[in-house]
């Protein structure tokens, strides 16, 4: 049977600014085309860089109108011709450019993967960007075991994963965080770091025979205490500040990546990947989702959900 047509709502704004400038409309789904899948929407992960978008501050341009949301997961519900690997009913995650926070997300088979089973989908959907991100990231540095590295904002979405990940690679990781996230840093095995004034005296006395890398995501504060303790330009990562200013690196996410995605939800299917979600809210107080977003200092994803 073809697919047609169907009414869906999406997320979007006509205009740069706060969260009020965010609309829920009446939209049309079209049918899968050639490759792609069509996507019930389960939940969908928000990121720092959708409230930057939105506000006009990023260095992202998208034209208007934005159809909000990158990342999602959710149940297949039309397969287009010729894709092969999925079918109807098949739990999925993945990530598009715009527009997933929508009750029918179209998108290429190509940038999906299955959710494998146990894994819960409001927390598949915060893999495919974010866990992208601090997996891609991680990979560009080419770290070997007992290599010592520094991860800023380390309870956050992207900064948490890459902590995860480092240690299950035999890394040590030294994370910054608030108290609050202290304790839960030392469960997954990261060592906590107090964030802000006295940040390079406190990594020197954590980190005496020096630091390899550095990861950023929470901007200048952290590349200038790594650049003060002698960390090479080259091995700090930021994708939270503007890193020609600093001639330091800035490797974020590459191209969906199915391979990693499965990758990734392997390991928090076996525990290895926690992925804490620090709230959830469904598609209809959307604003209230990028509100709490905005406010920071989180541990994990904000999640939008179906309602």
């Amino acid at each position: 049977m073809t697919a047609s047509s169907l009414p869906s709502r999406a997320v979007r704004y006509h205009e740069f600014g706060g969260p009020e400038v965010l609309l829920i409309e009446q939209l049309e789904a079209a049918p899968p085309g050639e490759g792609e899948v069509r996507v019930r929407f389960a939940a969908g992960g928000l990121n720092p860089v959708d409230w930057k978008i939105r506000s006009g501050r990023s260095r992202i341009q998208l034209p208007l109108p934005v159809a909000v949301g990158r990342e999602f997961s959710g149940v297949v519900e039309a397969v287009g011709p010729g894709v092969d690997d999925l079918s109807v009913g098949d739990a999925v995650f993945g990530s598009i450019p715009q527009g997933a926070f929508a009750d029918l997300v179209v998108a290429p088979a190509s940038v999906v993967a299955r959710v494998p089973e146990g894994v819960p989908l409001e927390v598949a959907a915060g893999l495919a960007l974010a866990g992208q991100t601090a997996w891609d990231a991680l990979e560009s540095q080419h770290l070997q075991q007992g290599d010592v590295i520094v991860v800023s904002a380390a309870a956050g979405g992207v900064g948490g994963m890459l902590c995860q990940l480092a240690v299950a690679r035999g890394l040590r990781v030294i994370g910054t965080a608030g108290p609050a996230n202290h304790g839960w840093l030392r469960s997954r095995g990261i060592e906590p770091v107090l964030y802000g004034e006295g940040l390079h005296e406190r990594l020197a006395a954590a980190a005496p025979e020096g630091i390899t890398a550095v990861f950023d995501q929470a901007g200048a504060e952290t590349i200038e205490a790594a650049l003060a303790f002698g960390v090479p330009a080259d091995r700090i990562n930021t994708i939270a500040a503007d890193a020609s200013a600093y001639g330091v690196r800035n490797v974020g996410r590459g191209a969906v990546h199915p391979p990693t995605l499965d990758a990734l939800a392997a390991l928090v299917a076996d525990g290895t990947l926690d992925v804490p979600i620090a709230a959830t809210y469904p598609l209809s107080e959307v604003r209230a989702a990028f509100e709490f977003l905005e406010a920071g200092r989180l541990r994990g994803k904000v999640v939008v959900t179906a309602d």
